[in-house]
């Protein structure tokens, strides 16, 4: 199977890249095929909804990193979306790639799996709600299964982190996926 992973944060040693990397580590014993996409180290341009990738078929008007990311992106049979929550949502670094999806819109439509890890610092669920809203809106448009989620509550920190069992979700997510 291959598997995307999409992750927003800065933090190259932080709570999600500790996710992603047990995440990665489950999958890649599982035998699947990982492809890492880091969107906090690459450029990409936010959609402006010129329409053009519609209408002329040439693609996006904006030639940035999502070039790379989209050959990955239409062969993926599963994507994972990995974000912090600062604000009660995705955070802008993955979200602007997630928002660059639309140019390739009729061709994401059904037979991919998503999964969504996020950590936050806040000690309550309902801090996440805007992201997992967004995961679910999105699987339902796309037409894809929802394969699982990591909501890392109380997770300011890789110490905070490492006392929970966030990582070890995250591996059984990536080893146990089908």
């Amino acid at each position: 199977m291959k598997v995307l992973i999409m992750t927003g944060s800065a933090h190259k040693k932080g709570t999600t890249a500790i996710l992603t990397e047990n995440f990665i580590k489950g999958a890649i014993e599982a035998g699947h095929d990982v492809y890492r996409f880091d969107c906090a180290f690459k450029t990409i341009h936010a959609c402006i909804a010129c329409e053009r990738c519609h209408t002329d078929h040439s693609g996006c008007v904006f030639k940035d990193d999502m070039e790379e990311l989209n050959e990955h992106l239409l062969d993926a049979d599963v994507i994972v979306f990995v974000s912090p929550i600062y604000y009660y949502a995705m955070n802008a670094q993955i979200k602007v790639a997630i928002d660059r999806f639309y140019a390739n819109d009729e061709q994401l439509h059904g037979h991919k799996k998503a999964i969504l890890m996020v950590t936050m610092a806040d000690d309550i669920v309902e801090t996440a709600d805007g992201a997992i809203a967004a995961f679910k809106g999105t699987l339902r448009y796309l037409q894809w299964e929802n394969a699982g989620m990591v909501v890392g509550i109380s997770c300011g920190n890789v110490d905070a982190l490492n006392k929970t069992d966030y990582p070890k979700q995250a591996y059984e997510l990536g080893r146990n996926l089908k």
